[in-house]
């Protein structure tokens, strides 16, 4: 039987860190995302997110006024006024894909309104749901570059044009706050603008799908919050039809190529793979094209193996996993190795300098794990969650929660990325906005729904997938147990269960993660068994129960299968679910001239610093760096290098560039 998340509503986090974590979001980066999305914020790409909103309402009221003029203008790029001009009132500006930003921001509020009311926050978060329904038209469409543009060319671009990515992070937040406030004004503009769709595409109906997808999983959550039918039956059309003839974008494009008297365009596989379109979802085996979309796609068909319990749709899920973590997928849990495209590379192409590791892709392949662990608790899937949780998710944010990564690479020098075009996506420091902001509210609604990813229920067994210092109100059997967990992965793996209250028969899960070795897990009076990486504990539960889990973080030295080119070689350092990398900062210039020594590692140690008020546990490990002579030829007779014996100082992943500009380096020689 499938399980559930465990609803936010019914887990406290206590974890020193985390607890930081979601404090920042709430206090630092809503606020600053908030002026951002009103174009207060000095110095940053505009967002232009609130100004399309009054535009699209203005819009609406000068077409049922008879004053209203069709612009023409579907910017796929960015439509922005020069530095000369003055921002239009009735323009469009920005991306196509613009108005998800908002919503995104929506999502993140409303999970932290369920863990802490605001009323201040919450009135805030009103104004902007207050703007969306006024930019909401009569039949229920929603979305401002084509009501302010030309709503007559509204769907004719599926592929590129977002409206159905927009309509999905809509629906996400709509449903998050309904959870968080019992109000239902965004989630019926959400149900609105998904009749809209309903009436245009389906069975019988025109066909189509998104070409960004997101509205697949969004519209599965919306069946689950509402348990209307109709938009489960939605997210399965839109999923079936994927890839299979006639091709929906190619029926799209001819279609506008033969309005302009142009031939049709030959319909090949590699034409609509960046999409993920070019074959079947069922049929797919590899992950293939943009990163973000294939992350999004894999979430909604796992919701649809789940929900229709469909085996074909499952398989393909389970194959789309494996071809991503066996073979695409960066240490620091990123995905998306190419910068052209934003996509997939072939099979173990995983580039340190180059790497494009975006943001939301790692967001995605999070969203993706948790819904594997739904249908299959095997502890792999949240092995990887865990690795993209703590690693390239949190990397995209500054400690002090106001400037973000969009692209993580694993190895930086500034000047190159000043000077060589190969590597303009790359930034040695992170940006305070992006006219493309979809990153920096990714972030802030992951963060904010955490507890949504830690434990799964079923009728009377819980699994414990994230160890983070919580208390739980968990359901066994209809019997409720208050938990508390007692744990600090910064620190180390020693986590402390006990039953604070209640009494109930069942099963307790607990993954036993990839990182440690020679676990050790103590349950008084209970049954003990290992099955797909948890060890299940079954018994009756009453207060006063505990359980110690110790799971040993020793400092381990990592390498990549040789069939990665660029690492062949090469060594990198990780401790419990952390990977460390070298700064500049600690361990001066030339980061690719320090040598690990394997045979040392025995005298590596944790030791500790604190940046932005938050304690940092540093690895300083044994290296050799390579002398350099200034005087030395371009090319030389081979000898062997001078070194000399020194420690290298290596911090957590996330926390690079919290220090100033510097080289940064995961893998060393």
């Amino acid at each position: 039987m499938p399980s559930k998340p465990l609803h936010i509503k019914a887990t406290k986090i206590t974890d020193a860190f985390w607890s930081r974590e979601i404090d920042l979001i709430r206090d630092a980066v809503i606020p600053y995302q908030w002026d951002a999305l009103n174009d207060r914020v000095e110095g940053a790409e505009p967002s232009w997110w609130m100004h399309n909103m009054k535009a699209a309402a203005r819009a609406i009221a000068a077409r049922k006024a008879g004053r209203y003029t069709p612009k023409n203008k579907l910017p796929f790029i960015v439509a922005t006024p020069q530095e000369s001009e003055t921002p239009l009132d009735d323009e469009f500006y920005g991306f196509v894909f613009q108005d998800s930003d908002g919503y995104k921001w929506l999502e993140a509020v409303a999970y932290q309104l369920m863990r802490c009311p605001d009323a201040a926050l919450q009135a805030e978060a009103q104004t902007a749901i207050d703007a969306i329904c006024a930019a909401q038209e009569d039949d229920g469409y929603l979305d401002t570059c084509y009501t302010i543009n030309n709503r007559d060319r509204a769907f004719t671009n599926l592929k590129d044009h977002h409206e159905l990515y927009c309509f999905g992070h809509l629906v996400e937040a709509a449903v998050a706050w309904h959870q968080a406030t019992g109000h239902d004004d965004l989630l019926n503009a959400a149900k609105r603008f998904g009749r809209c769709i309903a009436a245009k595409f389906g069975p019988g109906l025109e066909r189509g799908c998104p070409g960004h997808e997101i509205a697949e999983m969004a519209l599965f959550r919306l069946f689950e919050e509402t348990g209307e039918a109709e938009w489960r039956d939605l997210a399965n059309f839109f999923l079936d039809v994927r890839g299979t003839a006639p091709s929906t974008f190619a029926l799209e494009e001819n279609k506008a190529r033969a309005a302009q008297g142009q031939a049709e365009l030959p319909v090949t596989t590699e034409r609509y793979q960046y999409y993920q379109a070019h074959i079947p979802v069922r049929e797919m085996k590899e992950a293939v094209g943009h990163a973000v979309r294939q992350m999004y796609l894999c979430s909604g068909m796992a919701d649809a193996a789940r929900e229709n319990n469909d085996a074909a749709m499952l398989e393909a899920c389970k194959r789309l996993w494996q071809s991503t973590v066996r073979q695409k997928l960066y240490v620091t849990g990123g995905v998306g190795g190419k910068h052209e495209g934003e996509a997939f590379s072939r099979a173990y192409d995983l580039p340190s300098d180059t790497a494009y590791s975006e943001t939301c892709a790692a967001v995605g392949l999070v969203f993706f794990a948790r819904r594997m662990l739904q249908m299959i608790p095997d502890s792999p899937y949240a092995d990887v969650m865990e690795q993209a949780l703590y690693n390239t998710v949190l990397a995209g944010m500054a400690l002090d929660g106001k400037s973000f990564f969009y692209v993580n690479p694993l190895e930086v020098d500034p000047k190159a990325c000043e000077t060589d075009g190969r590597l303009r996506h790359v930034k040695p420091v992170r940006q305070k906005w992006f006219g493309c902001a979809c990153c920096p509210p990714n972030i802030a609604r992951l963060v904010s729904s955490l507890p949504a990813y830690m434990v799964t229920t079923e009728d009377n067994a819980a699994y414990i997938h994230l160890y983070i210092g919580s208390e739980l109100q968990l359901s066994l059997g209809g019997q409720n147990l208050r938990v508390k967990m007692d744990a600090n992965l910064l620190r180390d793996g020693k986590i402390d269960i006990s039953i604070l209250e209640g009494e109930a028969s069942g099963t307790l899960s607990f993954r036993i993660p990839a990182w440690t070795r020679n676990a050790k897990i103590h349950a008084a009076g209970k049954t003990q068994t290992t099955e797909n990486g948890y060890c299940r504990l079954n018994g009756v539960w009453r207060t006063g129960d505990t359980v110690q889990l110790d799971f040993p973080m020793p400092i381990r030295m990592l390498t990549a299968n040789p069939l990665v080119r660029e690492t062949e070689g090469m060594v990198c350092f990780a401790r419990g679910p952390l990977v460390y990398c070298a700064e500049e900062k600690d361990n001066g210039k030339d980061l690719y001239l320090l040598r690990a020594q394997p045979e040392k590692l025995d005298d590596a140690q944790v030791d500790q610093i604190e940046t932005a008020n938050l304690p940092l546990p540093v690895l300083k490990i044994p290296v050799r760096r390579v002398q350099t002579k200034a005087d030395a030829p371009l090319y030389q007779d081979w000898t062997a290098e001078e070194t000399a014996d020194t420690v290298v100082t290596l911090i957590p992943y996330f926390a690079w560039s919290n220090r100033g500009k510097g080289e940064m380096r995961v893998w060393l020689h």
